[in-house]
């Protein structure tokens, strides 16, 4: 059991795990081979070495954080969008509950390989 299978199993509230798992599930879609690990102590998946996407529970809302602003900044309008939902630098907020749209986790997940790779 890596580090992101340890998170979602100690996350109580099953509506919230299953949007969380979620991000991890397509990301994964995207980069078969992540790892599991950690990024700035949160669970996270890891590609090429570099940590790729994290997605957790925070005190008040569900923390998406692809460490990177610019990540972050190519999907901002699109999440601005959705209720109860915001950005910050490096990190997208959803509310406790909410469904993750799967193509904004697809975009910002394919934002984030093409920076690690270079492209």
């Amino acid at each position: 059991m890596g580090a992101v299978d340890e998170y979602l199993a100690g996350v109580e509230d099953p509506a919230d795990r299953r949007a969380l798992a979620r991000v991890y599930e397509v990301a994964l879609e995207l980069a078969p081979d992540a790892v599991q690990g950690t990024g700035y102590r949160m669970p996270a998946l890891k590609h090429h070495g570099k940590v790729l996407i994290s997605a957790i529970r925070a005190a008040k809302h569900l923390g998406v954080y692809p460490f990177s602003a610019a990540a972050v900044a190519a999907v901002a309008a699109r999440v601005e969008g959705l209720d109860g939902a915001g950005t910050s630098t490096g990190t997208i907020r959803f509310a406790p509950g909410s469904e993750i749209p799967d193509d904004l986790i697809r975009d910002l997940v394919a934002f984030r390989i093409a920076e690690i790779e270079g492209r």
